[in-house]
């Protein structure tokens, strides 16, 4: 059941990242997403191999490109010594499906809102997790969330508020309920606001969108390394596979 639902969660990520690409070059294996109006965006400008291939063929691919990433595990953890020594950091994610009982929102504390209204709450957080680096790199993070909207039938924001309407939580929820799936990405608490129960309201918010529109697999991508995979799964995520990613540059 696992391997089933890794495939149709890789499906749908696929999909969703020549959704949102201006422009998309098929290659052998996987393809290639760019967008100039966010080069500094990772995700918005990379090779993805998502198909079976050899080594020898990613490795001739990745010329150029400042991400790339691996949806087999097998073939990701193969990649990560030939492609640390040519210049990249290798992380891999978590892909991890919601399995619990979902839960029922809190009436009022989280809400859909329009990308512009989460644009000075993500560039604050930015700013706090990214001091160091150009300011337009740092806005075009934030911006980047208008190019998200083509990549699935329906893409959503989230975001819970405080008492004085400040915004302490969000998140984009992406939904696809004709295949059945829903992606949660980037729930992210305002770190003045932390262990206040925002994070649980949007998540809890999402989840019970995502039951009803008809999206049984809901799924969400996390850090191996990081602590938040084990957050999830005290909230009813289970792993079900691993992909691998590997970034040079900013």
């Amino acid at each position: 059941m696992a391997d089933s639902e890794l495939q149709r969660v890789n499906a749908f990520r696929s999909a969703f990242a020549r959704g949102q690409a201006v422009r998309v070059v098929p290659v052998r294996g996987g393809f290639t997403v760019s967008d100039e109006r966010f080069r500094h965006s990772f995700e918005h400008n990379q090779l993805i191999v998502d198909a079976p291939v050899d080594l020898p063929t990613v490795l001739g691919l990745y010329p150029g490109h400042p991400q790339v990433t691996v949806y087999d595990d097998a073939l990701g953890r193969l990649c990560a010594e030939p492609l640390r020594l040519a210049g990249y950091r290798h992380s891999s994610e978590v892909v991890m499906a919601h399995t619990g009982p979902v839960p029922h929102p809190a009436p009022g504390r989280a809400a859909e809102v329009r990308p512009e209204e989460l644009r000075e709450p993500v560039l604050r957080q930015l700013r706090l997790w990214m001091p160091d680096h150009d300011a337009e790199v740092v806005r075009q993070l934030a911006d980047r969330r208008e190019a998200r909207s083509g990549g699935a039938a329906q893409v959503l924001f989230l975001a819970a508020r405080t008492a004085d309407g400040r915004i302490a939580a969000w998140c984009d929820l992406y939904l696809d309920p004709a295949s059945g799936i829903a992606q949660i990405e980037e729930v992210v608490a305002d770190s003045a606001l932390l262990r206040r129960g925002h994070a649980d309201a949007v998540l809890a918010a999402a989840l019970h969108r995502a039951e009803a529109e008809g999206c049984p697999l809901r799924f969400l991508v996390a850090d191996a390394d990081d602590w938040p995979q084990h957050w999830y799964a005290r909230r009813g995520f289970a792993e079900i596979g691993r992909s691998h990613t590997f970034t040079r540059g900013d």
